[in-house]
């Protein structure tokens, strides 16, 4: 494990900025300081954060390329034409896919959908399924969350009569494919606000745009008209799992979002909810529980079981798909120890030290489905940019995560001599691969890696709030924190440090935690160290503490934890 830099967030500001901003905001130290370091700087600033309401999402119009989907939609609807949406086999990709097909149809729309099979199929839009809905009689295709690359594809579709509405929100490549339409907030780098939006974002700002050219024209005088804020729970869950920053109109999607899942309106999501233990819904467990198991499918087989259950208004039907996800999620952690731990094998040995400053590893051994959620594990233990490869008949097929300061998607460019083809973003991105080209590309990566990182670069960062004294972090402090939330990429845990705290009673919770007391003068409060099991040894005499203040609900009952990230040797304090 790579060592830790701890860096203090933001900019820094004085007692006067924290008193201001605290007064005009009626609320508390912590909260006003974790505002400050997030820039938000302005009472007017701090309560659109706060509030986050829908009213105040953007016009969807601005978003690049939306007109004219809208129109040929409305065309398609009004017209009756057979409209096909075809998504990706990601979590994003599948929420996407049943919110397009949920509110279309329920505009009137005749629609039917297509996700990929992961090892038959491939990523992105398949030529085979193209040809598919051609011969079923569609007349518009409308891809999300994929299809900016497919330039092949596209031409295809209009060979076969196909008009093709593309919504994606990857990085385009230098060509763009001749669809119908092209919807990509990238598209117009000036438009900011929809920037970071993920691929079941997109599909809901044209559904917006949609339903209101539909009302216009009268088209609900005689039939209901959809309430798009029920749908949020398909974008809060693509969005998290998606791991774009919950920031700006992806926090206000996601906060109703959460807000939607919680109430129990979708059966398949409640069955989700059932099989996975979550009874309180939040960013993380979406994260790490409901979205694991939605995953779970497109990894190892096919992707459309997960929009059959975000669909289905039957309980029973809802109940068995959600055992059958449960299943294949334990089927894929399975498939992800042993891969982990053959890439391990593969390093021994060199430790940090002996490492470049990129990873890349090939295997045939390897499932296509599982090498992402592995790289994303090595990038927590060595901290490099790092690339899986599952090799088969010659061909491999990668998936990378990246670190702070290296731009995947950029890189991936400058390697594409010795690439069949590549997408994605600068943290996550794939690539298809001849095999006997895997050692040129990594050597290239590597001189890329080189010139973009610095030894200081590769000590992962630890991001807190500022310090504090253990008497601040009291119940009412707590709580206010959480109306930060949701959580996420973008926009953090407040996190603090505490200096000098004394460690107490310390014990293994399960087999990978750790669960113990810190005292500072007269108060004492609880901690939990999640996967910091093997660190026991480490937690004796004072230590400085990193943590994010917590609220720990059990049996009807709410208390301030401290959800420990890291530590250090301390002086004491008292």
């Amino acid at each position: 494990m790579t060592q830790r830099r701890w860096v203090t967030r933001g900019e820094r500001f004085g007692e006067e900025a924290l008193a201001g901003l605290r007064s005009r905001l009626e609320v508390g130290s912590l909260t006003a300081e974790a505002l400050l370091r997030r820039g938000i700087t302005t009472a007017e600033a701090g309560r659109a954060f706060l509030q986050s309401r829908l009213a105040h999402l953007p016009d969807p119009s601005g978003l690049a390329g939306i007109d004219r989907a809208v129109a040929r939609l409305v065309k398609a609807i009004e017209g009756e034409e057979a409209i096909s949406v075809h998504g990706d086999y990601d979590v994003d990709g599948v929420t996407g896919t049943a919110l397009l097909v949920e509110i279309l149809r329920a505009f009137g729309g005749r629609v039917d959908y297509h996700i990929p099979e992961r090892l038959k199929d491939g990523y992105g839009l398949s030529g085979q399924a193209l040809k598919d809905s051609a011969m079923a009689g569609t007349r518009v295709v409308v891809s999300v969350d994929c299809g900016i690359s497919a330039i092949e594809e596209a031409e295809l579709a209009a060979s076969l009569g196909l008009d093709l509405i593309i919504t994606d929100h990857h990085q385009p490549p230098p060509g763009l494919p001749r669809a119908y339409a092209l919807v990509n907030p990238h598209l117009d780098e000036g438009r900011t606000p929809f920037q970071a939006l993920a691929g079941v974002g997109v599909a809901f700002f044209l559904l917006i745009a949609l339903r209101k050219v539909l009302r216009e024209r009268g088209w609900f005088v005689s039939r209901p008209e959809p309430d798009l804020r029920l749908c949020l729970d398909l974008v809060a869950l693509g969005t998290v799992a998606d791991l774009v920053p919950l920031t700006g109109v992806n926090r206000t999607m996601v906060k109703a979002g959460l807000s939607v899942l919680s109430g129990g309106e979708r059966v398949g999501i409640e069955a989700l909810k059932e099989v996975s233990g979550v009874k309180e819904v939040s960013s993380g467990n979406v994260g790490f529980q409901l979205a694991p198991r939605l995953n779970a499918a497109g990894r190892l087989v096919d992707a459309g079981r997960g929009v059959e259950l975000l669909l289905t208004r039957s309980a029973d039907e809802a109940r068995s798909a959600a055992q059958d996800l449960d299943a294949l999620n334990q089927e894929r952690r399975r498939i992800e120890a042993q891969t982990l731990e053959q890439a391990l094998e593969r390093l021994e040995g060199e430790g940090a030290e002996g490492l470049g400053r990129s990873i890349v590893l090939a295997d045939a051994r390897w499932h296509s489905g599982v090498i992402g959620i592995v790289a994303s594990r090595l990038v927590e233990r060595y901290y490099r940019p790092t690339v899986l490869i599952s090799l088969e008949n010659g061909r491999g097929k990668g998936s990378a995560r990246s670190i702070s300061g290296f731009h995947l998607y950029r890189a991936f460019d400058q390697c594409r001599d010795h690439l069949l083809g590549f997408g994605g973003h600068a943290y996550a991105a794939g690539l298809t691969i001849e095999s006997g080209q895997v050692g040129a590309f990594a050597d290239r990566l590597e001189e890329e890696a080189r010139d973009a990182l610095c030894e200081e670069d590769l000590h992962q960062r630890i991001v807190h709030d500022g310090e504090v004294a253990l008497d601040t972090l009291s119940f009412e402090a707590v709580s206010e924190l959480q109306g930060l939330a949701p959580f996420g990429m973008g926009n953090p845990e407040p996190a603090f440090v505490a200096r000098g705290v004394e460690v107490e009673r310390v014990r293994k919770a399960g087999q990978q935690h750790l669960a113990f007391d810190v005292r500072q003068g007269g108060v004492s409060l609880p901690c939990i160290a999640f996967g910091l099991a093997d660190r026991q040894a480490e937690l004796s005499g004072p230590i400085d503490l990193l943590f994010a203040p917590s609220l720990n609900r059990w049996r009807g009952r709410s208390s301030v934890q401290l959800k420990v990230k890291d530590w250090r040797p301390g002086e004491c304090g008292d």
